[in-house]
């Protein structure tokens, strides 16, 4: 597998820069280019200036961006980028000028280097053909804006090799990109349903049935998003939306443009979104019906024409275009019956047929992945959209993958992992809310008892189980990676139980196997605190086994970098006065500032109390009485009726991000 250390970039604009900066703060080297110094040097600035934003709202410290600045060199000389593993086009969608490029660079570039382009319209397999070497040519597709959104589209051409398809995989997960795979087919994923949503805003305003202003009401009603479409072009440029809807024509009559949107292109004008909102509900429910209509049927061709799986649209839609709910979502929410209807109705509007893929047989969508490879299986939880959050669907997937590989008899070694910014950021709030509010705690219950059946199968599983945490492991997913025997972590990962911050206790198994990892004492430090631990203060105090840097977690997966050996570890003279400082104080002592602040000082200790003293009593009395008695995960069943039924748990759960005073009720 071919290792990328330097990337280059063509096209020093809002697109090229953006994703230079993004390289360079995923700790890549990075080379800028443009056919002119100045376009270089006005991306340089462009990133500059984004980085020093980052400075004033404490995103970046000043010492990271001059690291990040420092990695990106500019030039207006493609020969410069003779050296590069991977180049990523990014100049203006014009297809003879990105064919050119490509014969350019496949005279520079050496034959094993990776050629990708960001085109969001045009087909991979076509501009392959002016490559040297097609199987090392790929469609990456990014989404603006490229430094913080975190979707790329993968698309391999026809000639395109494995290994660079794989490479491309890996590659995105090291630069922070959050990925979905599809064929190489007009539009791709996102824009093939996205593009023509925007393009028929332009009819309902063609036909008078709106002005601007109530079609963007309903939209961002309908879709749960914060920008309607007219307001997405003026950002992203109205030009950018008639050019590639133009490609989309060959589609079919929906996707014709409209001249709304022609002529507002060729005027290169914004949209004016000033006027009053309607109220009139029948032009609002033709709005509503036909932005869902188009969308729907699209999706719906893209599953028939088997682009992509339904979980690629939903994931593009929600990380890509930051929808609240995805279409998959929305057509699970409708139901069979409207959904029908309403891509019914705009299949007979356009004179198109019906497509076969709808009905819940097609919406389902896989939030874990099993892989196997030799004697290697890789369990990847596959919902970065929500941070790869448990809930009921996707705790049974877990079950059902791991029990596979577990009965595979060719399997010796299970890895769990997660895709995105979490390995697994807790479970699944909402589900929490729902069930407290329909006074349905037995839900609650049942689901807390199927997710320790789950970890239980984990833990006392004969296979070698490893947990590789990737980011955020936070509340249950902490508690799942302790399931494992072995527990490794990247270095950017994040571990903690914020749980009785927000008025519960972990119920996974998390005041038991933290215990018996790291004694009671500091378990009880963890849990009581809500302390965010980093990689290197998680191996220091021996919650973790070993750090692995992210270019070497592929080898680990393969077999062909062994799996670390348990350790022998001594905790620090600074954790050693915590651990004591727990041991030594009761949770009643805690809570009612009487602590002896014996082998701490009382800066530390006033600290440590002010820090339980935010969380909810009736939650931390709950986890301290657990770890102290220390009678096996199963007994945390025991109080989830309790805590699921106070105020504090539902002021807690409804209040994540925010300050409160809780009551003890």
């Amino acid at each position: 597998m071919k290792t990328i250390k330097l990337v280059g970039v063509v096209g020093a604009g809002t697109m090229g820069a953006a994703l230079a900066q993004k390289f360079a703060q995923e700790n890549f080297n990075v080379i800028l280019a443009d056919r002119e110094m100045s376009f270089v040097e006005r991306g340089l600035n462009n990133i500059s200036k984004m980085l020093e934003e980052g400075i004033e709202k404490k995103v970046f410290s000043p010492e990271q961006v001059k690291g990040y600045l420092s990695a990106i060199k500019g030039t207006a000389r493609l020969e410069d980028l003779k050296d590069c593993d991977l180049v990523v086009e990014a100049i203006y969608e014009n297809f003879d000028a990105k064919t050119d490029l490509f014969r350019k660079l496949s005279e520079v570039l050496r034959p094993e280097a990776i050629i990708a382009t960001n085109t969001s319209s045009f087909s991979i397999s076509e501009l392959a053909r002016s490559v040297k070497f097609p199987e090392r040519f790929i469609g990456l597709h990014y989404f603006y804006h490229a430094a913080k959104n975190r979707l790329v589209e993968i698309i391999p051409c026809e000639m395109t090799s494995e290994e660079v398809v794989e490479t491309a995989r890996i590659f995105s997960v090291q630069s922070g990109k959050d990925a979905i795979s599809c064929r190489d087919a007009y539009g791709f994923v996102v824009n093939r349903f996205f593009v023509p949503w925007l393009n028929e805003s332009t009819k309902l305003l063609e036909e008078k049935i709106a002005n601007i202003p109530t079609i963007e009401d309903v939209c961002l009603k309908t879709f749960g998003i914060s920008m309607g479409p007219f307001a997405l072009m003026n950002a992203t440029g109205v030009p950018v939306a008639y050019h590639s809807e133009k490609t989309l024509e060959v589609f079919g009559p929906l996707y014709k443009v409209s001249e709304k949107l022609k002529d507002q292109a060729e005027r290169n004008e914004h949209w004016d979104l000033d006027g009053e909102i309607s109220d009139d509900e029948g032009a609002r429910k033709k709005i509503r019906d036909r932005m869902l209509g188009v969308i729907l049927l699209i999706c719906s061709q893209l599953l028939d024409e088997k682009v992509c799986r339904a979980v690629d649209i939903n994931r593009g839609a929600r990380i890509g275009l930051q929808w609240k709910k995805g279409p998959i979502e929305l057509m699970k929410e409708l139901g069979h019956g409207e959904v029908k209807s309403l891509i019914a109705e705009a299949a007979r509007l356009y004179q198109m047929e019906l497509p076969v893929s709808v009905g819940e047989e097609h919406w389902k969508m896989s939030y874990v992945d099993l892989h196997k490879e030799n004697h290697i299986a890789v369990i990847t939880m596959t919902r970065p959209e929500d941070l790869n959050a448990l809930n009921e669907e996707v705790m049974m997937q877990l079950h059902e993958k791991f029990s596979d590989a577990d009965a595979d008899t060719a399997i010796d070694t299970i890895f769990l992992t997660g895709t995105g910014k979490a390995f697994v950021a807790g479970a699944d709030i909402k589900f929490f809310v729902t069930h407290i509010r329909t006074n349905t705690i037995n839900e609650i219950e049942d689901f807390a008892a199927f997710g320790q059946k789950v970890c239980s199968g984990i833990e006392h599983s004969k296979k070698k189980v490893v947990a590789m945490i990737n980011g955020l492991a936070l509340g249950g997913g902490l508690e799942l990676a302790l399931c494992a025997d072995v527990l490794l972590a990247t270095p950017k990962a994040v571990m903690a139980f914020p749980e009785t911050g927000i008025g519960i206790y972990p119920g996974l198994g998390g005041t038991q196997r933290t215990a018996t990892k790291i004694g009671k004492s500091l378990a009880r430090y963890l849990i009581h605190t809500g302390k965010m631990l980093t990689a290197a203060e998680a191996y220091d105090m021996g919650l973790i086994d070993a750090i692995i840097p992210v270019d070497e977690v592929p080898q680990l997966f393969s077999g062909k970098k062994a799996v670390p050996v348990l350790r022998e570890f001594h905790l620090s003279e600074k954790l050693k006065n915590i651990n004591d400082f727990f041991e030594l104080n009761t949770i009643d002592k805690l809570l009612s500032h009487t602590y002896i602040a014996k082998g701490i000082n009382d800066e530390d200790a006033e600290k440590l109390f002010k820090s339980i003293k935010r969380k909810a009593p009736i939650a931390i009395q709950i986890a301290d009485k657990l770890i102290r008695e220390a009678k096996g995960c199963e007994s945390e069943l025991d109080h989830m009726r309790e805590i699921f039924s106070t105020k504090d748990t539902l002021l807690g759960l409804t209040s994540i991000g925010k300050k409160v005073e809780y009551s003890g009720e």
